[in-house]
């Protein structure tokens, strides 16, 4: 495991850190910055001026050192209103087409769990699957990224979904947030969703995990989930890190979603220098800084 080829682009594991821009095309994001350009008709002054803006974080991502974009459609703050595969769609499809069209050198994610989503946005100019839920939610997105031949970003989630249909299709697995052992349940877990990736044929080197920092656990597990990220890395997979304004961060400097900078930044650090090879963030320029000055303390790489 030394290199991903995604296109024109080679991201080389443990040269240097890779930063992730989240573009949250929601109106109910939990950090505040939702963006949701498709919220009038088609074709709208709205709907246009909302695209621009997105375009415009876009850009400011970009030139601020962002190596990746990743855009969802679909909130996952605890309590968020489900939204069907049609508005999904509506909601990501136009952004990652137009973001292609400008950006057309840029790697895009798309954030979802659902294989329709998923299939047209690979269509449409994203390259690389960014799955909340790890697999175990859609059985075809597998499906659906091994035929694109795209990588996926397999998310180790154990929260309780409010949607009736979401808790049914994850059975009783996946529900609720006890462990017997923090570590070596997610290292389970996420192994689980791999061993789904290649019942797919999906490749080990398209292969990405990611512990759900955030997603059903406590605030000392999230502490310690970080801490400890080299024994996730051990695995063997490239791992991201997306720690960016969570609500652990808030609730140990008592903080809310717009004042998290600097734990954000702390976070970061510490899980660059416990293996992390992409960190998904939302405030970039802030944080390929402090990605750049972690890489050139822990990874020796002084021009980062």
């Amino acid at each position: 495991m030394s290199s991903l080829t995604i296109g024109s682009h080679t991201l080389a594991w443990g040269e240097r850190t890779y930063v992730m821009g989240i573009l949250n095309i929601t109106p109910d994001s939990f950090s505040g910055d939702g963006l949701l350009p498709l919220s009038a008709a088609p074709g709208s002054a709205e709907t246009a001026m909302g695209m621009e803006a997105v375009l415009e974080v876009a850009r400011g991502f970009l030139a601020a050192g962002a190596d990746i974009l990743d855009v969802g459609g679909e909130s996952t703050r605890p309590g968020s209103q489900p939204v069907d595969v049609w508005a999904e769609k509506q909601r990501v499809l136009p952004v990652i087409q137009a973001l292609a069209a400008e950006f057309p050198d840029a790697l895009i994610s798309v954030d979802t769990w659902k294989a329709e989503v998923a299939a047209e946005a690979l269509v449409a100019g994203a390259s690389i699957v960014n799955d909340v839920w790890g697999l175990h939610l859609d059985p075809h997105l597998a499906l659906v990224a091994a035929h694109a031949n795209a990588p996926v970003i397999l998310m180790h989630n154990r929260s309780k979904p409010a949607n009736v249909e979401v808790r049914e299709r994850l059975g009783k697995a996946y529900q609720g947030a006890e462990y017997d052992n923090l570590l070596e349940d997610v290292k389970r877990d996420l192994m689980d969703s791999v061993q789904i990736a290649r019942s797919a044929m999906i490749p080990d080197e398209h292969i990405l995990l990611d512990p759900g920092i955030g997603f059903g656990k406590t605030i000392a597990q999230n502490l310690e989930l970080i801490n400890r990220l080299d024994e996730i890395r051990a695995l063997g997979f490239p791992v991201l890190l997306g720690a960016s304004r969570k609500s652990f961060i808030g609730y140990t400097l008592d903080l809310p979603p717009d004042q998290r900078l600097e734990g954000t930044a702390a976070a970061v650090a510490v899980g660059i220098a416990r293996g992390a090879d992409i960190v998904r963030v939302h405030d970039v320029k802030a944080m390929v800084r402090v990605a750049r000055m972690t890489d050139a303390i822990v990874r020796n790489r002084k021009n980062a």
